[in-house]
């Protein structure tokens, strides 16, 4: 075991795909001389040279589309969004292309690739570079969506992203790239698919995902010492959703909260308040209590910033109020 920062935990994966398969490459714009904006592809440029490591043009479109194209001729294209607001930029090829082409083509094709770049509300970046775009790409058909959380599932779910047969956005919060971990020596594979129990419990089931994770363990360590028992369930994969993980810990709790960081129209919470209440109302012995962002643009202002983001005590007390009520 190591202990290894989440950057690093992401360049492990992409090195050990890159050696293991000659037909994965990286491309994007400062991943090769750069070693990419949060050094995930550090000295992969070095070891593979220009033809897998390829720096690009401001142009998310343009190199979206080649990236789709190499795909279909049986490449393994990872893509790294500098940030992933930029990938709107590629918006139609991700979801008329990358999406769709595998159906359209009735199989004849099938998309190998992976887009994968930081996200999420980081530390006065402002509007247009703290978007959470998991509830943009979620009504996409033929897409798989995972948020990372920890450098264990990171690692795993990337290794597994690359190997996949259909495109997968990944997701990476700017603020979690320095979180550390001890990780196995062996090699390893988190499912894609898959959500992760956390924390067993039987008093209310906790759903969140990506660095929302943190602000939930946070918030059950001052809940469990007033002796509340909480479950705490990490999504890992946006779409599909687990939705059996969440059913079956709620036959023990009944009751849900679902944290994200994510906005709340249309948000992913949303997604699964509407599973649930379409095919396991039964279960519930409380109205499922949706913690998300505002639906305003994220100020530049710290202080404010801070307010349109769920924190641990608004978790705590979300919490109590379902118990007990």
């Amino acid at each position: 075991m190591a202990q290894v920062f989440m950057f690093d935990a992401l360049r492990e994966a992409t090195d050990e795909e890159m050696e293991r398969d000659t037909s994965v490459f990286v491309l994007g714009e400062d991943v090769g001389h750069y070693g990419g904006s949060y050094k995930v592809t550090k000295d992969l440029h070095a070891k593979y040279g220009d033809l897998r490591v390829l720096d690009t043009p401001i142009a998310e479109n343009s190199f979206m589309g080649m990236a789709i194209g190499a795909a279909m001729t049986g490449l393994r294209p990872i893509v790294e969004g500098m940030n992933m607001s930029f990938l709107l930029l590629a918006f139609n090829q991700i979801s008329n292309n990358a999406g769709m082409l595998r159906y359209t083509s009735g199989g004849n094709f099938t998309i190998p690739i992976v887009i994968r770049g930081p996200g999420g509300v980081g530390r006065q970046l402002g509007a247009e570079h703290s978007q959470r775009l998991e509830a943009y790409f979620q009504a996409i058909p033929g897409l798989k969506i995972v948020a990372c959380s920890t450098p264990y599932n990171a690692k795993g779910l990337l290794k597994a992203a690359i190997r996949d047969q259909n495109p997968v956005i990944f997701f990476e919060h700017v603020l979690l790239y320095n979180l550390k971990e001890d990780l196995p020596d062996d090699e390893y594979i988190v499912p894609l698919d898959k959500a992760e129990l956390v924390r067993q419990g039987n008093d209310v089931t906790i759903v969140t995902y990506s660095r929302m994770r943190h602000h939930v363990i946070q918030a059950v360590k001052d809940l469990t010492k007033d002796g509340y028992n909480p479950e705490v369930i990490d999504l890992i994969s946006l779409k599909p959703i687990d939705i059996n993980s969440i059913a079956q810990s709620l036959r023990k709790t009944h009751k849900l909260v679902i944290v994200e960081e994510c906005m709340k129209t249309g948000g992913i919470a949303a997604e699964i308040i509407a599973q649930v209440n379409d095919n396991y109302f039964d279960l519930l012995d409380a109205p499922i209590v949706r913690l998300s962002s505002q639906d305003i643009p994220t100020p530049y202002n710290g202080t404010l910033e801070k307010a349109t983001v769920i924190n641990p005590q608004q978790i705590i007390d979300s919490v109590r109020r379902l118990i007990l009520q």
